[in-house]
């Protein structure tokens, strides 16, 4: 192994690390975040705010950042800040039991979510052109994982140590991924995709195709980030669980979260259809989401949310395929782009709207939007791409046989 190989393998194996880390930090104190807003006496409404402003962000940043990247060429700068950002966001939650730095913290969060476009270039640009399929793959398992293990020690950390020790150990998890950014090397040749333009954005805004897949992908990140990253955890607090029990009540939902939206696009879609298989996750989550509220213990409560978990992965990464796979490949940076901004609307406008009804009819509330969200994009989908489907096969039948 000559140094190049050697060097490579070991940039590899820091942005991996980089990485895990990123995400561990972004979320480490995801599950708890419901829980800690009420503690520090904030009214639903509130909640909703501080919930939203994380999607808020990327609805502003996230293109913008995206495109800058592109034009600069280099992706280090946008990963650094990443880092610096998501430390930043815990330490803020750190610096004191307030709701300022609690919103403060959640906005910060929001700005790095937005350089998330710059590491995923970043990594692919790590693996030859035309294994671009597999480091995608490979940096959709690295995000599950990152947040998995974040997520799970979030009510541990609680139980042992209190709420700040949540927010410290994010802190010292961003810190450490920060300085490891450092020792990133930019990967040198052409950039494995078409970059970001502002001139094809208003092309690609009207592709009718991309806007109703965009739309779809609204409704479902509003139902995740209504329902276990949003008020699931202070609901199952509200029905007497403890700290520990939101470990379990996590791992219930990411373990089949994962699982599914690995072999969702790998088995599921090209036995089924992508189609049925997404109308299928969007019913389901309906049922589940809304049903959260007619449990009637926190033992059910894990079975309804490791089934949310388990077939919100199965329409999430196929609307992230669904969305560009039409566009030509020069116009693709921008519709990712523009997919990744339009979505976040869904992790804005879920909890906010979420947080107004809970505070007007109670906790459950929210749930029925969740509910709501999910019965709608099932319908379009059925409306939109189904129902068409069916209709051009009775058409050929009907050709054949004359």
């Amino acid at each position: 192994m000559n140094n190049n190989q050697r060097s490579h393998r070991l940039n590899h194996a820091i942005f991996i690390l980089v990485t895990i880390l990123y995400w561990c930090s972004l979320y480490v104190y995801v599950p708890i975040l419901s829980p800690y807003l009420e503690h520090l006496g904030a009214s639903y409404t509130m909640m909703g705010v501080v919930l939203g402003s994380y999607g808020l962000m990327q609805i502003i940043l996230r293109l913008p950042l995206g495109i800058a990247s592109d034009r600069l060429k280099r992706r280090k700068p946008y990963v650094v800040l990443g880092m610096l950002t998501v430390t930043l966001s815990c330490l803020c939650f750190a610096m004191g039991e307030q709701l300022g730095w609690a919103l403060a913290g959640r906005i910060m969060a929001g700005i790095s979510a937005s350089t998330w476009v710059a590491f995923t270039v970043m990594y692919a640009s790590l693996y030859r052109k035309e294994e671009a399929t597999r480091a995608m793959g490979m940096i959709s398992l690295l995000t599950a994982a990152g947040q998995l293990i974040g997520m799970s020690v979030s009510g541990l950390l609680v139980e042992t140590g209190g709420w700040a020790a949540t927010f410290w150990a994010g802190t010292i998890i961003g810190l450490v991924g920060f300085a490891l950014a450092f020792a990133l090397k930019e990967p040198k040749g052409e950039m494995h995709r078409a970059p970001m333009r502002y001139e094809d954005l208003f092309a690609v805004m009207k592709d009718r195709l991309l806007l109703k897949v965009s739309t779809l992908s609204i409704l479902a990140h509003g139902v995740l980030f209504i329902t276990m990253f949003g008020f699931t955890p202070s609901y199952a607090l509200s029905m007497g669980a403890d700290q520990f029990d939101l470990t379990l009540l996590v791992l219930a939902f990411m373990i089949p979260h994962a699982l599914t939206a690995y072999y969702s696009g790998r088995l599921l879609a090209p036995r089924f259809g992508a189609w049925p298989v997404v109308m299928t996750g969007f019913v389901v989550s309906a049922i589940c989401s809304a049903g959260t509220t007619l449990v009637p213990g926190f033992g059910l409560l894990v079975a309804t949310q490791a089934i949310n978990g388990c077939v919100q992965g199965l329409h999430l990464p196929l609307l992230l395929g669904l969305s560009i796979e039409h566009i030509p490949d020069e116009k693709r940076a921008t519709a990712m782009g523009f997919y990744q901004a339009v979505y976040a609307i869904g992790m804005f406008a879920g909890p906010f709207l979420a947080g107004g009804l809970n505070e007007w009819g109670g906790l459950k509330s929210g749930f029925y939007l969740a509910g709501a969200l999910g019965l709608t994009a099932a319908v379009l989908t059925r409306v939109w791409f189904m129902a068409k489907s069916k209709r051009s096969a009775v058409r050929h039948v009907r050709e054949e046989r004359m």
